[in-house]
């Protein structure tokens, strides 16, 4: 073993954590999507081959042997999604570490128009994707924009007479991706007599994803924010802010209940 240790060489060392890094890499971008599950199957395929030739299983190994030989075609084949993201994210600068003045902007332009639309009592409903990848799970019901965040382009989406005002606006990767989504809705009972369809639905999201919910209210002219299935009090503009700043930031804000009420409180996570 000492032998072994004193025969590494930084080079060796360089190596390995570059290795890791890449593996780190594809684990956080196929993190929350349907390829972790396809990834798992394949490698239990791959340890199925080693596994029959060792038991001399002549059959079972021919088969498998087969198919590896394809598995390189076949992870383009399912993975060009996660292949074409991997891609853009090591393009993007963003890969060394984001731009907190770019995203202090972007906070800035949501809670705005999360503001301004609630002061005209706009309905509205943004979802901010997290971990969790949400085009999947929306299936394609919504009408793909992928342009920058803006307080303009966000109330023009919600405004009435737009085609796109009742879905709900995807954001993702720092960038509007869809308009007019159709989210399922909670199936809660106690969620209140006063919260409708937007509400309801910016909770179902939350439920099944990792994924954040700003619901701004027509009747009442209210913001409320969603998150792990639970809904917060209403909102002014700074606290929306320092919601937001405390979920995309490094603390993160959980909401819960207490005593029947929801209140929003930083975790030391």
């Amino acid at each position: 073993m000492l032998e072994l240790i004193k025969s590494v060489g930084i080079f060796d060392i360089l190596d390995i954590a570059i290795i890791a890094i890449v593996l780190y890499y594809i684990l956080l971008l196929i993190k929350g999507t349907r390829a972790l599950p396809m990834l798992m199957g394949i490698m239990l395929l791959v340890l199925v081959s080693f596994a029959a030739k060792f038991l001399g299983l002549k059959t079972t190994s021919w088969v498998l042997n087969n198919f590896t030989g394809y598995l390189f075609i076949i992870i383009v084949v399912l993975f060009q999604q996660e292949i074409r993201r991997a891609l853009a994210f090591i393009g993007e600068t963003k890969v060394f570490g984001s731009s907190a003045k770019a995203k202090s902007v972007i906070l800035d332009e949501i809670v705005k128009a999360a503001t301004i639309l609630a002061n005209r009592q706009i309905g509205a409903l943004i979802v901010l994707q997290r971990d969790t990848d949400l085009e999947h799970f929306l299936d394609d019901t919504g009408h793909k924009l992928d342009c920058e965040i803006s307080r303009e382009i966000l109330i023009s989406i919600f405004i009435p007479y737009s085609p796109l005002h009742d879905g709900a606006v995807l954001i993702s990767n720092g960038r509007i991706a869809t308009a007019g989504s159709i989210l399922p809705l909670t199936r809660q009972t106690d969620l209140g007599k006063n919260y409708g369809t937007r509400h309801r639905a910016a909770v179902g999201v939350t439920e099944e994803t990792d994924a954040l919910a700003i619901a701004v209210s027509e009747e009442k002219g209210s913001i409320t924010v969603a998150q792990n299935g639970q809904l917060s009090d209403e909102l002014d503009a700074d606290q929306l802010r320092d919601i937001l700043e405390d979920i995309f930031g490094k603390k993160k804000t959980v909401l819960h209940k207490k005593g029947g009420n929801d209140v929003q409180e930083p975790s030391s996570k």
